[in-house]
């Protein structure tokens, strides 16, 4: 299949890079699980989102940065995710993978 690099993304990776790019600047990690569970439904723990988002990081399709919390001096640090181009990407061709292989086959057909 020469038309698709094939930047397999698993349906869960596909649900993150969704989640950040709708967030946008807002996308830390509570927000970003928050909106996976209403996109989804699916709830993921917070060891397993951020397993997930340092494995897109390491892939290159999104970036992160610490910023502190207002009102928290000494607190934890929030991080955000940005979606990269290669992230945008790799969602693309994902999408148009799932449309070539279901093309012809309709709702009800099975």
């Amino acid at each position: 299949m020469e038309r698709f690099k094939l930047k397999i993304l698993s349906v869960n990776e596909q649900i993150y890079l969704i989640a950040i790019w709708w967030l946008r600047d807002e996308a830390y990690g509570v927000r970003i699980r928050d909106k996976i569970t209403e996109m989804s439904g699916r709830t993921f723990t917070f060891g397993t989102l951020y397993n997930t988002l340092d494995n897109l990081a390491k892939k290159g399709y999104v970036t992160s940065r610490a910023a502190q919390i207002l009102n928290q001096i000494g607190g934890n640090k929030r991080v955000y995710y940005t979606i990269t181009k290669a992230g945008l990407e790799a969602l693309r061709e994902a999408r148009e993978l799932q449309e070539a292989i279901w093309k012809g086959i309709y709702k009800y057909s099975f």
